[in-house]
């Protein structure tokens, strides 16, 4: 499929997340075309509420739309899969909200469809494309660190307890974990590489999801990663990247547009980091993905699909240690 110069977004499952991203769309002057959901009137408002042309009251009318290039996926993450898969086999790329999917498994599929149309199919963590994230990348690559020795990240929230609530359900593929664990689990990825090593503890809600997991994880350099992820009460999400030269402090909430400091370890501030932008910043994995269609590519630099199924398959092992599992899993 070739896109035009400024590919045309369609909106799948018009949520709360997804009125986030298209605001931030809006935001950056970006072309979204078309908005669908399974119920005709929810499309019709979301479309009348961002002025956006075309409303669908099906997904399998949104990928057929002849307007629209690129599909952002904002369902709940059990519906992932299928919804990109629709998309891919429509001719249309794909940018899937994180989780990528439920597991490993399903987003090898995801990933294998794209490959075989020549199609983009791009998680949607938009903390890597953020600006302070860009610079964090730089001085670790720098070496201005140092050896990294360490990286600490929670993202704890207070959420609603009710068992039928999504980030409860286990048919929903609730849990803190992939809701929110897999912002600190895919930093520890993004600075350090591959966990070598996992060990992982939870406490399971009456609805058998996780409400709070505790990882630890070891890398190929020696270096220790950390993270604790809770739904049920709010802590101060922050990180920091430990080195012996030097840490980086990211002050909350880390994952979203904020500042951070490079510090010596006699406590000297090296460098400050203030984020200043437009909107959330959700917008920034948009341009990332137009700028790789506008170059002929199907793939992220900055999380490669194959990272993406690779981190899957770390949730996986997490969700195994703490004796998570939804339904239909074998």
């Amino acid at each position: 499929m070739t896109s035009p110069s400024s590919p045309r977004w369609g909106i799948l499952g018009p949520g709360g997340i997804a009125r986030a991203f298209t605001s931030d769309l809006r935001t950056a002057g970006l072309d979204v075309a078309a908005v669908g959901s399974r119920r005709r009137e929810t499309a019709d408002a979301f479309a009348a509420e961002f002025g956006i042309p075309h409303a669908h009251g099906s997904y399998e009318e949104l990928v057929a739309d002849p307007d629209v290039d690129i599909v952002y996926i904002a369902t709940p993450h059990p519906m992932h899969a299928a919804n990109a898969l629709l998309a891919l086999e429509a001719g249309k790329h794909v940018l899937v909200e994180k989780p990528f999917t439920l597991n490993a498994a399903e987003a090898a599929a995801v990933r294998d469809a794209a490959a075989e149309r020549g199609l983009l199919a791009m998680e949607a963590m938009w903390t890597r494309y953020l600006p302070h994230m860009v610079r964090i990348r730089e001085l670790v690559e720098s070496g201005a660190l140092g050896e990294i020795r360490a990286v600490t990240a929670d993202h704890t929230q207070l959420l609603p307890s009710d068992p039928a609530h999504r980030i409860n359900a286990l048919e929903l593929g609730g849990g803190a974990l992939l809701d929110l664990g897999i912002y600190p689990v895919s930093f520890a990825w993004d600075i350090l590489g591959e966990p070598l090593s996992i060990a992982a503890a939870a406490r399971i809600g009456d609805a058998g999801s996780d409400t709070e997991v505790a990882t630890i994880m070891t890398h190929a350099s020696g270096a220790l990663s950390t993270s604790i992820s809770a739904s049920r009460g709010a802590g101060p999400n922050t990180a920091t990247i430990i080195g012996t030269e030097a840490r980086i402090d990211i002050d909350s909430v880390w994952y979203s547009a904020t500042s951070f400091r490079l510090v010596s370890p006699d406590g000297t501030v090296i460098e400050e980091f203030r984020s200043d932008i437009d909107g959330r910043g959700m917008q920034y994995q948009a341009l990332a993905a137009e700028r790789y269609l506008a170059d002929g590519r199907t793939d992220s630099d900055v999380l490669p699909i194959d990272e993406t199924v690779a981190i899957m398959a770390t949730l996986d092992e997490i969700r195994d240690l703490v004796g998570v599992h939804y339904p239909g899993e074998e």
